[in-house]
């Protein structure tokens, strides 16, 4: 199969696209594309659309390369990658959904965001008048004697964003799992458009409330590209030390849920208090429990407060001295064993066909981590390990978060 350079010159490459290269591609490439996706040659990155186009973003593993191609749709169509790659159904739905440009051969045609309650239809392309909403989501049925169904949400009992799913289950055997998303879609995408920088680094920064450092690091870094600077240095270390707050805060808390989940209320109440220290910590070094608004495109709107140095040393030895006991009343105990083991198993060559990245990934044998592969500052002055683990059940990624709480600190 081509490499992605190849790929990248078989197109017309895109001047001045940073920091990886571009080429706008014909269908023939295209295809080569979906190939390469289906047979295991490269990742799926991205997929998302415009009012006259089509970009699909890959990753190459070995060699490492990373290529962004680009399909002009002037008749508002192009070939589904999906058809063969399901990883790609969903980013294609979006994309029929918000663009009105059509995916030929995609065999799942239902909305995916769209819910009829917009008031117009493709509201980032041609703009139609929006259809009647119908009489709801046709969910995929499924045979078997003694079959029943189970809906959850989309309103739950937790603080939790809505989401509908639909568990057709035979005893405690799951037999088909879907997902209806999109209720709380915001449409950033289109408030973007034509936003000025500042504006836009606060949507970004808005996308998720509990990931806002790691969106708003993500635009920043974005932005910085496109315009060719760089973040001051200390700015980088500033990041660095928010994301992992964050990362440290989401895992902490997470843990305790997950425990939660499995009616073992007393992990989540402590694991609740560890996540608290950090988002005080948070708070007393950056002015905000969530780092809201503190990165910024060219780097960081503020330094570290006085008092931070202290408040983070403070945080770092209560976690290192109360979170090894949690961790063992976690291995120790029979019940939470019983529901994480085994349970919700991703096999490693699922987990590889779907790119899936973060402690998902790496807890079914995927060892891929952003910081380090393709990586950026201040990461790549760093020596910190990546875990690993290949089981792929809840077990494993409860673990994972662990071992990634200890490089965190």
């Amino acid at each position: 199969m081509p490499a992605l350079s190849e790929l990248i010159l078989d197109g017309r490459p895109v001047e001045d696209h940073r920091p990886w290269p571009r080429a706008v591609v014909g269908t023939g490439t295209w295809g080569s594309v979906t190939a390469q996706l289906a047979e295991g040659h490269c990742t799926l990155l991205g997929l998302w659309g415009e009012a006259d186009g089509v970009h699909v973003a890959l990753l190459a593993e070995e060699p490492a390369e990373i290529a962004v191609l680009s399909l002009e749709c002037p008749s508002r169509r192009f070939p589904s990658i999906g058809r063969r790659h399901p990883p790609a159904v969903r980013l294609e739905r979006t994309i029929r959904d918000l663009f009105g440009l059509e995916p030929e051969g995609l065999a799942d045609v239902r909305p995916w965001l769209d819910h009829g309650r917009w008031g117009v239809g493709q509201p980032l392309g041609a703009r139609t008048k929006a259809p009647p909403s119908g009489a709801g989501y046709p969910f995929l049925p499924a045979e078997g004697e003694s079959l029943h169904q189970i809906p959850v949400g989309p309103v739950h009992a937790g603080i939790i964003e809505p989401g509908h799913f639909r568990f057709t289950a035979g005893g405690e055997t799951v037999v088909r799992l879907e997902a209806r998303l999109g209720y709380v879609h915001k449409g950033i995408e289109g408030l973007m458009a034509g936003a000025g920088l500042e504006r836009a680094a606060q949507l970004a920064g808005r996308t998720s409330g509990d990931s806002t450092v790691a969106y708003a690091f993500a635009f920043a870094r974005a932005a910085e590209a496109a315009l060719g600077i760089e973040a001051p240095p200390r700015a980088e270390w500033l990041r660095a030390l928010m994301a992992e707050l964050e990362r440290l805060a989401n895992h902490l808390g997470d843990i305790g849920a997950i425990c939660n989940d499995a009616a073992f209320a007393l992990m989540h109440a402590h694991c609740g208090v560890l996540r608290e220290r950090v988002l005080r910590a948070a708070d007393t070094c950056f002015g905000h429990r969530l780092m809201r608004d503190r990165i910024v495109p060219g780097g960081v709107a503020v330094d570290l407060a006085a008092g931070g140095l202290a408040a983070l040393q403070d945080l770092i030895a209560e976690v290192r001295r109360r979170f090894p006991a949690l961790v063992e009343l976690y291995d120790n105990t029979a019940s939470l064993q019983d529901r994480t083991v085994g349970t919700g198993v991703l096999r490693p060559a699922l987990a590889r066909q779907f790119g899936a990245g973060g402690y998902v990934g790496r807890a079914s044998g995927r060892g891929f981590d952003a910081r380090r592969s393709p990586g950026y500052p201040p990461y790549d002055h760093l020596r910190f390990e990546v875990p690993v683990l290949a089981d792929g059940d809840v077990n494993a990624r409860v673990w994972l978060r662990i071992r990634e709480v200890e490089q965190s600190l």
